[in-house]
């Protein structure tokens, strides 16, 4: 099977794409989950979150896309069929939404609370501000570090990524580039970035098979439930899929870190910063042109 991160398709058991592997056996021991973050750069944990709470969040999220207009009305809501040229949404500094109670329960909850208290080793804290995508078809996200759009704090954040949903390959899933957090080149230059102060786009390619060719590693995807999550570290390159359906893909970008440790103030409080620096056109970076500075 071929899956399309944009123009670049990518055959699924090739050298290029392989499947996740799984954390659940390692749950109740919490040294083996950080051995196995340092090896992988990532956890898939299947049912981390419970799935009638994410099935609840989900409601709420398509009922808010519903009244913006964008979903088919002679549909079931919940299978989230999109209007022709519907292009789905970004809810990220929708508070009404993203703050509603249905969705908090997911994104701030005990178990998912609990996991990255257990994970880091004390208290743990969550960003104010909230990623969350309503992804419609053909679209996708290319490789990149989280680092480069909330380094400002501790460097030992983590991002669950949750689906609301069930996720076929088909609809876009998200993927991981294995061994990625080990790329020393890419690191010390891409991963030293701050979109906001160096005015550049924070993909650094939408070509998965030169990240392969020219760095290693081995992308990596497969099917969600909701209820799963897959977690990984500001140092693992990750992208999405095209979803190739007409049904909106919907997921949650959260970050996590110890309540104690610095961090990055464009994401917190009341009414988060958020990115104030990255789009203006006088002083825009290409990501070519910054690649060819760094030499990577």
């Amino acid at each position: 099977m071929k899956l399309h991160m944009g123009k670049v398709a990518l055959e699924l058991g090739s050298k290029y794409l392989s499947t996740l592997r799984e954390a659940n056996d390692l749950l109740d021991d919490v040294a083996a989950l950080r051995a196995r973050m340092e090896e992988d750069g990532y956890l898939l944990i299947r049912g981390l979150h419970d799935r009638n709470e994410v099935m609840a969040g989900r409601r709420r999220l398509l009922e808010a896309l519903a009244e913006e207009g964008q979903l088919d009305s002679g549909a079931d809501l919940m299978e989230g069929v999109l209007k022709p040229g519907a292009r789905g949404a970004f809810y990220g500094g929708k508070k009404a939404v993203t703050h509603g109670e249905e969705v908090l329960r997911v994104l701030e909850g005990d178990r998912v609370m609990n996991f990255f208290s257990r994970f880091l080793g004390g208290p743990a804290r969550t960003f104010d501000y909230k990623w969350i995508r309503l992804v419609a078809k053909d679209q996708f996200t290319g490789a990149h570090y989280d680092v480069v759009y909330m380094g400002r704090g501790t460097t030992n954040l983590y991002t669950c990524w949750t689906p609301f949903g069930d996720v076929g390959l088909e609809h876009g899933p998200l993927a991981i580039c294995v061994g990625s957090h080990q790329f020393e080149r890419v690191k010390l230059t891409y991963g030293q970035m701050d979109v906001d102060r160096d005015h550049v786009h924070g993909w650094f390619s939408s070509d998965p098979i030169e990240i392969v060719d020219k760095f290693g590693g081995l992308w990596a995807t497969g099917s969600f439930s909701m209820g799963d999550a897959l977690i990984f570290s500001m140092y693992t390159l990750h992208g999405s899929f095209n979803n190739t359906t007409d049904r909106v893909r919907i997921s949650a970008d959260t970050r996590y870190q110890l309540a104690s440790e610095p961090i990055d103030e464009r994401w917190i409080g009341e009414k988060p910063t958020a990115h104030y620096g990255w789009n203006d056109p006088a002083k825009n970076v290409s990501m070519e042109e910054a690649r060819a500075k760094w030499n990577v």
